[in-house]
């Protein structure tokens, strides 16, 4: 059966740990109390790329739907995950088990369930060149739907869950894991790893990097990346570059450059800024930290001011990747 707790404390059930209360929370263990749930609810899982700003009035679901089925074709592994399982830990135990390709996703924190929404990705991979089929259960219709890959609209950092968040809640991913094994060792500090190179060098290099750069949350609480990494023209680039010839920046293809958020924060001169008690972490730009008591207008002074520093800087727009929740839900920058 589904718990439900009332006036629970929010600090808890995010990363930034911010204080508040939330008026509901519904804990979700098994998929035949789906159609129980309120359907204005607010779907959480873990809680690392969420922020509450406020008292939350709506219900939250936070999915703990468990599971790990693992079956094998010829030339894939087929692999079954529950929502609610943790992310690294379904990294770290496939690897275990001889199952190879999610070791660039390592140490992501978060939900299996969370996965899909956001199609996190890290050092030359995303989750999404994985996902064979996403159970969701539709909150309008009050059903279950199956979507394969294509039907889930997977973009950077977006998805068909994403862009309708208010109607998906994801109870089972199910990916297709090639047998035949291709190290991505193109990206970053992974380049040195050389070759021939095995999964586990990758996983090991990966965790080393992340804890190098990033803060953890139970130390210092964050939320992550705090902005997209924005996405621009060839020919807004070539303008760019003129003026910051040292830019980094990724082509996609299709006439669309990526660029780096956290150096375009970072080169600002912004690493370790503050208002209140919410700070640019010293180390990484794009992590915007909790110093210990950091009030939701702290943190959205800070976040606006960042933005308004890289809009006149360079004329380009950052995107919250986080999603700030008020009062009666998400609210933008």
């Amino acid at each position: 059966m589904n718990q439900t707790y009332f006036s629970t404390d929010l600090k808890p059930l995010h990363s930034f740990r911010l204080h508040g209360k939330a008026h509901e929370v519904i804990s979700l263990k098994h998929i035949s109390q789906l159609s129980t749930l309120p359907q204005q609810a607010y779907v959480l899982g873990e809680g690392s790329n969420t922020i509450f700003l406020d008292d939350f009035a709506p219900p939250i679901v936070k999915v703990e739907l468990k599971g790990l089925s693992i079956k094998e074709t010829e030339i894939h592994w087929k692999v079954s995950v529950g929502a609610g399982e943790n992310w690294h830990n379904l990294v770290s135990e496939l690897l275990n088990r001889g199952i190879f390709g999610f070791e660039n996703l390592a140490l992501i924190p978060g939900t299996v369930g969370a996965a899909p929404v956001q199609n996190i990705g890290a050092y030359g991979r995303e989750v999404s060149e994985f996902i064979e089929i996403v159970y969701a259960w539709d909150r309008q219709a009050n059903r279950l739907v199956e979507f394969t890959k294509q039907q889930c609209n997977f973009a950077y950092r977006d998805s068909i869950f994403k862009k309708d968040a208010g109607r998906w809640l994801i109870v089972e991913v199910k990916f297709a894991i090639p047998k035949q094994w291709q190290p991505e060792v193109s990206y970053g500090e992974l380049r040195a790893l050389g070759s021939p190179v095995t999964a586990q060098q990758i996983f090991d290099e990966v965790i080393a990097t992340r804890r190098r750069k990033l803060p953890d949350p139970e130390e210092i609480p964050n939320a992550g990346s705090f902005f997209k990494n924005p996405i621009v023209t060839v020919a807004e680039l070539q303008e760019l570059l003129k003026k910051y010839p040292k830019m980094p920046n990724f082509d996609l293809g299709d006439n669309k450059v990526k660029l780096a958020a956290g150096w375009l924060i970072d080169n600002l001169g912004l690493k370790g800024f503050s208002t209140g008690q919410a700070a640019v972490h010293k180390n990484q730009a794009l992590v915007l930290v909790n110093l210990g008591e950091a009030t939701a207008a702290d943190l959205l002074l800070l976040a606006r001011t960042i933005r308004g520093k890289v809009i006149e800087a360079y004329g380009v727009e950052l995107e919250a990747e986080v999603r700030l929740l008020g009062r009666q839900g998400l609210i933008t920058l």
